[in-house]
């Protein structure tokens, strides 16, 4: 599969919607945006659960549905398995027979996987034989997951799926997501309002706003990018893909983003796990020199690429700063600050971390 082409318009009474996306066929992508934006309109038209006035879907050389053509495939006959904020399972059924129901209904040379592997990727194989009401509500939402991933689809829709939890019980279920874009290759859109979700999770972004798309891009890309600062407000940062280096007696974690050094304390996972840290622009404070004496680890050099004033009224501004490699850093600092140290794009500085955030 190449790619994930949509294009959809739609009339409500007191809302429109008109979307033209082209989307990768691999990892994760999220769509994000204020409720009513139309998020889960454009997943549920994805679905066939919308009937718009003018529709396009392809996924790969598969054409799901087109205006033009008169084609419109229904949800049933689509490829895909939908999670929504509820778990829906049967409470009649067992976990067991819930997972064995959506798996016995496509034809056997669809199964790419077993019940016991995708109970052993989840981690829910000690749950088989309880009812549905016997569950956690976080157990709920991984065996949903499961049953969706045992009709072997194409395209895994996901609507607000960690909405319900509490935030314990969205730590326990967000590793096995990490997982489904890791080990297998199902292309995920998710459908999230928490910026946690997405800087955790995002490969591809889609920004929503009243019914149209803001931006498509590079989840890295729209993270570190300041026009969007008032959808992000407080939790405008950066990314980074890093990889763990090396564990360091004094309990400190070695990680590497493409030859950029980010240090993490603990002992964090093992040599060569991926890890994503997730940088705060208010975490980030600038100097001309590199800082000597100082309790901040990670301090790299930089080069300021912009300065965004777009908050100034409020005494504050973004600079946009450059890392080694292609990565962006994001430093929200006063307007005085940037002042007193005649802060200009072009010039190099220093960066000091004061916190990295690990997934």
């Amino acid at each position: 599969m190449s790619s994930i082409d949509a294009t959809f318009a739609i009339r409500y009474p007191d809302f429109s919607f008109a979307v033209d996306l082209t989307l990768p066929a691999s990892g994760i992508t999220v769509l994000f945006g204020p409720s009513g934006s139309g998020k889960t309109t454009c997943l549920r038209a994805i679905a066939g659960l919308e009937h718009p006035e003018y529709g396009s879907l392809r996924i790969g050389d598969e054409v799901w549905q087109c205006s033009e053509q008169g084609v419109f495939i229904p949800t049933y006959q689509r490829d895909i398995g939908y999670v929504f904020q509820e778990a829906g399972l049967f409470p009649h059924l067992s976990v067991q027979q819930n997972l064995e129901y959506g798996y016995r209904r496509i034809p056997a040379s669809k199964r790419r996987i077993s019940v016991d592997s995708i109970c052993r990727f989840i981690g829910v194989s000690h749950l088989l034989e309880r009812s549905v009401h016997q569950l956690s509500g976080g157990e709920k939402q991984r065996i949903a997951i499961a049953r969706a991933l045992l009709t072997c689809p194409k395209l895994l829709l996901m609507d607000e799926p960690l909405s319900a939890l509490d935030i314990k019980l969205k730590a326990e279920i967000l590793p096995y997501l990490e997982k489904i874009h890791q080990e297998l290759s199902i292309p995920v859109i998710y459908v999230t309002h928490s910026v946690r979700e997405l800087a955790r999770l995002a490969d591809h972004v889609v920004l929503f706003q009243n019914g149209r798309v803001i931006v498509s891009d590079q989840a890295e890309v729209v993270m570190s990018d300041p026009s969007y600062q008032d959808i992000f407000g407080e939790e405008l940062g950066s990314i980074f893909d890093t990889r763990v280096v090396d564990h360091h007696p004094d309990r400190i974690t070695q990680l590497d983003s493409d030859g950029v050094t980010i240090w993490a304390p603990g002992h964090i996972g093992e040599k060569d796990e991926l890890y994503r840290c997730r940088v705060l622009a208010s975490d980030v404070s600038l100097a001309l020199h590199e800082p000597e004496q100082t309790t901040m680890l990670n301090r790299l050099p930089a080069e300021i690429i912009d300065i965004d004033y777009h908050k100034e009224q409020q005494g504050q501004v973004i600079v946009v700063l450059a890392l080694s490699g292609h990565h962006r850093l994001l430093a929200k600092i006063t307007m005085r600050s940037a002042s007193e140290l005649g802060l200009s794009p072009g010039m190099a500085v220093w960066a000091q971390i004061k916190s990295v955030a690990l997934s």
